[in-house]
């Protein structure tokens, strides 16, 4: 019996980076998308995720997304199956049409009805995703590892995503008001307020996420085929949620706030709290910190961490999430790819790849479809 999952039942792109026009229906769980650099293989996939809360997986601003040769405006929908509901979804960007006018902000529908913003689309559909430019996760900068550790707990709490954005928010208006000198004091003790409270609400459920998915991987390392990760979180609101109830941590770090105002206003920025925590990943097996690994252990591990993410999030949701893989399978050798096939299989999600050869996708089994993609065309090359 296969495991509940969400997936997409037609895409449509109009106008998207290289792609005038596109309809695809989809039935396979697992897609392979093949074809020549450049085709346009990740744009499709920065397209699925681009129905996920946020900027997808390139992090591209709006303006740039649309198909060179066009207005600018671009538009993505599609159908979305699980096993309780269906739903319809889009999203679309539509350029300023007057000088001097703000830029538009983008729009997001779901079952026909206009969302505030792009957070609702994280109670629809969750989303995983692997890309190339993630492997220097583990050797990057701290802020690397702290979106994909955001993106991760939005995967477990959808609202977590506008509790960071919001956070962030009212920190840049703090810091502002910070560097004019005769800032009123009462309004920047509401804003540390705000602060707090939205600091607290990040730390809980970075915290609680993190201790989900290491208890899946200790149940589960035993089995599997790629190393294994040893989580931690290093940041000052994680270890005050952790050390005390919710209230007192808000007082502690508005406390914080206000007594720290003037080494914050000589640093034109805030210096303590949840946008300076870390994700600190150790590869288990070798007991070894991430960043000190070989390239090829990191890639191994990284693969493993996201699988077991999935994997953790089908347990707690009930539904297996979509898996964006780009490129993941190039530079395995065929055991290794097989043992990623069988996983992903377990999974029972919908899963989209990646690859230049055809033959990298050999033994996907049963379920799975093989599309060519050249020049802003997809077509079937055969289903298993």
């Amino acid at each position: 019996m296969n495991p509940p999952s969400l997936g997409l039942v037609r895409l449509t792109l109009t106008d998207y980076r290289n792609y005038a026009g596109l309809r695809l229906d989809l039935k396979a769980r697992l897609i392979a998308l093949v074809g020549a650099n450049g085709a346009g293989k990740t744009n499709l996939l920065e397209a699925v995720s681009l129905l996920s809360p946020g900027r997808g997986l390139r992090g591209a601003a709006f303006e740039t997304v649309g198909r060179l040769g066009g207005s600018g405006a671009w538009a993505i929908a599609a159908e979305v199956e699980g096993t309780t509901a269906s739903h319809a979804i889009g999203t679309g960007w539509t350029p300023s049409t007057e000088d001097g006018e703000a830029p538009q902000a983008r729009m997001v529908l779901i079952d026909g009805r206009a969302q505030k913003g792009s957070g609702a689309l994280g109670h629809v559909l969750r989303m995983v995703w692997l890309t190339p430019a993630m492997d220097r996760l583990f050797a990057g900068p701290a802020g690397d590892r702290r979106r994909f550790l955001d993106r991760l707990v939005a995967g477990f709490d959808p609202d977590h995503a506008s509790r960071v954005s919001g956070f962030e928010r009212v920190m840049r208006e703090r810091n502002l008001l910070l560097a004019d000198v005769t800032s009123d004091s009462h309004w920047l003790s509401s804003l540390e307020a705000s602060m707090a409270e939205q600091a607290v609400a990040i730390g809980a459920a970075r915290n609680e996420a993190v201790a989900t998915l290491t208890r899946h991987i200790d149940q589960s390392r035993a089995t599997t085929s790629f190393p294994w990760a040893q989580l931690a979180l290093s940041g000052d609101i994680e270890g005050l949620v952790s050390a005390m109830p919710a209230v007192r941590a808000e007082d502690e770090y508005r406390r914080l706030l206000a007594d720290s105002r003037k080494a914050d206003r000589q640093a034109g920025r805030s210096l303590s709290g949840p946008h300076r925590s870390d994700l600190q990943v150790s590869h288990g097996p070798k007991a070894m910190a991430a960043e000190l690994c070989s390239t090829g252990e990191q890639k191994a591990l990284l693969i493993g961490l996201v699988l077991a993410q999935a994997e953790a999030l089908r347990e707690v949701t009930g539904e297996a999430p979509l898996l964006l893989l780009d490129e993941v399978a190039a530079h395995l050798d065929r055991a290794r790819r097989q043992a990623l096939y069988e996983r992903l299989r377990a999974l029972g999600g919908q899963v989209w790849m990646t690859g230049t050869d055809r033959e990298v996708f050999d033994g996907l089994g049963e379920g799975s479809a093989v599309l060519d993609v050249a020049a802003g065309r997809v077509s079937e090359m055969d289903r298993q």
